[in-house]
């Protein structure tokens, strides 16, 4: 994959997690329902991992190509 294509999917990958994070479904769509005791939220936990992780790719400085 190419840089523009890598940098493409982590911009995807930040917008799909911010969405989820949000809940503009109001809990329709989820993952684990949130009234399931302890592991409810586990898949919001989650999506913030993954979007702190992604936020940090994106911002790692570029290695020049050989």
């Amino acid at each position: 994959m190419g840089p523009r294509t890598t940098r493409l999917l982590t911009l995807l990958g930040i917008l799909a997690c911010g969405l989820y994070i949000l809940n503009p479904g109001m809990g329709v769509f989820e993952l684990i329902p949130d009234n399931i005791p302890v592991i409810g939220n586990l898949d919001e936990a989650g999506a913030t991992v993954l979007l702190v992780q992604l936020i940090r790719r994106l911002r790692a400085p570029r290695l020049p190509n050989p």
